[in-house]
Protein backbone atom coordinates (compact mmCIF):
# COMPACT_ATOMS: atom_id res chain seq x y z
CA UNK A 1 0.00 0.00 0.00
CA UNK A 2 1.55 3.67 -0.70
CA UNK A 3 2.00 5.69 2.29
CA UNK A 4 0.43 9.12 1.77
CA UNK A 5 2.09 11.72 3.60
CA UNK A 6 -0.16 14.38 4.54
CA UNK A 7 1.03 18.20 4.03
CA UNK A 8 -1.05 20.88 5.80
CA UNK A 9 0.01 24.49 4.64
CA UNK A 10 -0.80 27.39 6.36
CA UNK A 11 -0.95 30.70 4.68
CA UNK A 12 -2.06 33.37 3.31
CA UNK A 13 -3.68 33.92 -0.36
CA UNK A 14 -2.12 37.58 -0.19
CA UNK A 15 1.05 36.50 1.05
CA UNK A 16 3.82 36.33 -1.62
CA UNK A 17 6.32 33.94 0.31
CA UNK A 18 3.62 31.16 0.28
CA UNK A 19 2.81 30.92 -2.93
CA UNK A 20 7.01 30.86 -3.62
CA UNK A 21 6.86 28.43 -0.98
CA UNK A 22 4.40 26.15 -2.46
CA UNK A 23 5.46 26.38 -6.09
CA UNK A 24 9.18 25.08 -4.89
CA UNK A 25 7.05 22.40 -2.89
CA UNK A 26 5.17 21.59 -6.04
CA UNK A 27 8.00 21.26 -8.04
CA UNK A 28 10.50 18.99 -5.51
CA UNK A 29 6.80 17.01 -5.49
CA UNK A 30 7.05 16.64 -9.25
CA UNK A 31 11.01 16.34 -9.69
CA UNK A 32 10.62 13.08 -6.90
CA UNK A 33 7.87 12.08 -9.00
CA UNK A 34 5.89 11.47 -5.21
CA UNK A 35 2.33 12.89 -6.53
CA UNK A 36 0.28 10.11 -5.83
CA UNK A 37 2.45 9.99 -2.11
CA UNK A 38 1.25 13.51 -1.27
CA UNK A 39 -1.96 14.31 0.11
CA UNK A 40 -2.06 18.62 0.57
CA UNK A 41 -4.90 20.44 2.65
CA UNK A 42 -4.75 24.38 3.34
CA UNK A 43 -5.03 25.86 6.21
CA UNK A 44 -5.87 29.74 6.83
CA UNK A 45 -4.09 32.10 8.21
CA UNK A 46 -4.51 36.14 7.83
CA UNK A 47 -1.25 38.49 7.62
CA UNK A 48 -3.95 41.32 8.14
CA UNK A 49 -7.02 40.19 10.12
CA UNK A 50 -7.90 43.33 11.31
CA UNK A 51 -7.50 44.74 7.90
CA UNK A 52 -10.98 47.19 6.78
CA UNK A 53 -12.92 46.04 3.90
CA UNK A 54 -11.37 49.18 1.64
CA UNK A 55 -7.76 47.44 2.21
CA UNK A 56 -4.37 49.74 2.18
CA UNK A 57 -2.62 50.69 -0.54
CA UNK A 58 0.40 48.13 0.00
CA UNK A 59 3.37 50.13 0.46
CA UNK A 60 1.89 52.13 2.85
CA UNK A 61 0.87 49.01 4.67
CA UNK A 62 4.13 47.26 4.38
CA UNK A 63 6.46 50.40 5.87
CA UNK A 64 3.18 51.19 9.00
CA UNK A 65 3.58 47.21 9.64
CA UNK A 66 7.49 46.29 8.93
CA UNK A 67 9.26 49.75 8.94
CA UNK A 68 10.99 48.97 5.72
CA UNK A 69 12.14 52.11 3.28
CA UNK A 70 10.76 52.48 -0.34
CA UNK A 71 14.79 51.33 -0.95
CA UNK A 72 14.23 47.81 1.08
CA UNK A 73 10.60 47.54 -0.52
CA UNK A 74 11.05 47.37 -3.93
CA UNK A 75 14.66 45.02 -3.88
CA UNK A 76 12.13 42.43 -1.71
CA UNK A 77 9.68 43.02 -4.83
CA UNK A 78 12.38 42.30 -7.24
CA UNK A 79 13.62 39.02 -5.41
CA UNK A 80 10.31 37.94 -5.05
CA UNK A 81 9.12 38.40 -8.67
CA UNK A 82 12.38 36.83 -9.66
CA UNK A 83 11.92 33.86 -7.60
CA UNK A 84 8.32 33.69 -8.96
CA UNK A 85 9.64 34.02 -12.84
CA UNK A 86 12.06 31.19 -11.56
CA UNK A 87 8.80 28.62 -10.72
CA UNK A 88 6.39 30.12 -13.67
CA UNK A 89 4.65 32.57 -11.42
CA UNK A 90 4.09 36.19 -12.43
CA UNK A 91 4.14 38.83 -9.62
CA UNK A 92 3.34 41.90 -11.00
CA UNK A 93 3.53 44.85 -8.27
CA UNK A 94 2.22 48.11 -9.04
CA UNK A 95 2.09 51.30 -7.31
CA UNK A 96 -1.83 51.19 -6.96
CA UNK A 97 -1.26 47.79 -5.44
CA UNK A 98 -3.93 47.36 -2.35
CA UNK A 99 -3.59 44.56 0.57
CA UNK A 100 -7.10 43.57 0.98
CA UNK A 101 -9.06 41.52 3.90
CA UNK A 102 -9.04 38.14 3.04
CA UNK A 103 -11.21 36.24 5.67
CA UNK A 104 -13.90 35.40 2.70
CA UNK A 105 -11.16 33.85 0.37
CA UNK A 106 -10.46 31.33 3.70
CA UNK A 107 -14.29 30.34 3.62
CA UNK A 108 -14.25 29.34 0.15
CA UNK A 109 -11.01 26.97 0.55
CA UNK A 110 -12.81 25.66 3.15
CA UNK A 111 -15.99 24.90 1.23
CA UNK A 112 -13.56 23.87 -1.89
CA UNK A 113 -11.82 21.57 0.38
CA UNK A 114 -14.86 18.77 0.05
CA UNK A 115 -14.94 18.87 -3.59
CA UNK A 116 -10.72 18.59 -3.77
CA UNK A 117 -10.86 21.85 -5.44
CA UNK A 118 -8.67 23.71 -3.10
CA UNK A 119 -5.31 23.86 -4.32
CA UNK A 120 -6.59 24.46 -7.58
CA UNK A 121 -9.13 27.75 -5.89
CA UNK A 122 -5.60 28.83 -3.83
CA UNK A 123 -3.67 29.34 -7.26
CA UNK A 124 -6.50 30.77 -8.71
CA UNK A 125 -7.25 33.22 -6.14
CA UNK A 126 -3.41 34.22 -5.99
CA UNK A 127 -2.81 34.65 -9.10
CA UNK A 128 -5.56 36.90 -9.49
CA UNK A 129 -4.64 39.13 -6.65
CA UNK A 130 -0.52 38.95 -7.88
CA UNK A 131 -1.10 38.66 -11.06
CA UNK A 132 -3.87 40.23 -12.73
CA UNK A 133 -4.50 42.85 -10.00
CA UNK A 134 -7.90 42.01 -8.97
CA UNK A 135 -9.07 42.79 -5.40
CA UNK A 136 -9.71 39.13 -3.84
CA UNK A 137 -11.60 40.70 -1.13
CA UNK A 138 -15.34 41.54 -3.39
CA UNK A 139 -17.71 38.55 -4.46
CA UNK A 140 -17.13 39.41 -8.02
CA UNK A 141 -13.33 38.54 -8.35
CA UNK A 142 -14.20 35.56 -5.34
CA UNK A 143 -17.28 34.41 -7.58
CA UNK A 144 -15.18 34.64 -10.73
CA UNK A 145 -12.60 32.23 -8.92
CA UNK A 146 -14.64 29.74 -7.65
CA UNK A 147 -16.80 29.08 -11.57
CA UNK A 148 -13.36 28.69 -13.00
CA UNK A 149 -12.68 26.05 -11.13
CA UNK A 150 -15.91 24.73 -11.55
CA UNK A 151 -17.34 24.85 -8.60
CA UNK A 152 -20.98 25.93 -7.55
CA UNK A 153 -20.42 29.78 -6.72
CA UNK A 154 -23.89 30.71 -5.61
CA UNK A 155 -23.68 27.74 -3.32
CA UNK A 156 -20.02 28.65 -1.77
CA UNK A 157 -20.98 31.99 -1.90
CA UNK A 158 -23.45 31.23 0.52
CA UNK A 159 -21.16 30.41 2.92
CA UNK A 160 -19.68 33.79 3.23
CA UNK A 161 -23.12 34.65 5.30
CA UNK A 162 -22.86 31.53 7.20
CA UNK A 163 -21.60 31.65 10.76
CA UNK A 164 -21.01 27.81 11.73
CA UNK A 165 -18.71 28.36 8.28
CA UNK A 166 -17.12 31.49 9.57
CA UNK A 167 -16.94 30.39 12.52
CA UNK A 168 -15.28 26.92 11.39
CA UNK A 169 -12.42 29.01 9.62
CA UNK A 170 -12.00 31.20 13.24
CA UNK A 171 -11.50 28.16 14.70
CA UNK A 172 -8.91 26.54 12.50
CA UNK A 173 -7.23 29.84 12.44
CA UNK A 174 -7.24 29.51 16.54
CA UNK A 175 -5.59 25.65 16.29
CA UNK A 176 -2.88 26.84 14.12
CA UNK A 177 -2.22 29.72 15.89
CA UNK A 178 -1.96 27.81 19.30
CA UNK A 179 0.36 25.28 17.77
CA UNK A 180 2.71 27.98 17.51
CA UNK A 181 2.22 29.28 13.57
CA UNK A 182 2.87 32.46 13.37
CA UNK A 183 4.13 33.36 10.37
CA UNK A 184 3.81 31.91 7.23
CA UNK A 185 4.48 29.86 5.02
CA UNK A 186 4.23 26.88 7.49
CA UNK A 187 4.35 24.06 6.26
CA UNK A 188 3.71 20.82 8.24
CA UNK A 189 3.87 17.15 7.80
CA UNK A 190 1.64 14.59 9.32
CA UNK A 191 1.21 17.11 11.77
CA UNK A 192 4.29 16.00 13.41
CA UNK A 193 7.16 18.00 11.75
CA UNK A 194 7.20 21.56 9.70
CA UNK A 195 9.23 23.98 8.37
CA UNK A 196 8.83 27.21 7.83
CA UNK A 197 9.08 29.83 4.80
CA UNK A 198 10.37 29.48 1.15
CA UNK A 199 12.61 27.07 1.44
CA UNK A 200 14.74 26.14 -1.83
CA UNK A 201 13.67 23.08 -4.08
CA UNK A 202 16.51 20.95 -2.76
CA UNK A 203 15.26 21.10 0.84
CA UNK A 204 11.59 20.43 0.62
CA UNK A 205 12.95 17.45 -1.45
CA UNK A 206 15.31 16.20 1.31
CA UNK A 207 12.66 16.25 3.59
CA UNK A 208 9.99 14.65 2.06
CA UNK A 209 12.60 11.95 0.84
CA UNK A 210 13.42 11.34 4.77
CA UNK A 211 9.48 11.53 5.06
CA UNK A 212 8.38 9.20 2.39
CA UNK A 213 11.10 6.74 3.76
CA UNK A 214 10.06 5.95 7.25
Amino acid sequence: MTKILKIDIVSDVVCPWCTIGYKRLEKAITELGVEDQVDITWQPFELNPNMPAEGQNVNEHITEKYGSTTAQQNESKKMMTEAGAELGFKFDYFDEMRMVNTFDAHVLLEYAKDFGKQTELKMTLTKAFFSDRKDVSTKEVLKEALLSVGLDADEALAKLDDEAARSAVRDQQNYWKNMGVNSVPTIVFNRKSAVTGAQPVATFKQVLTELLAE
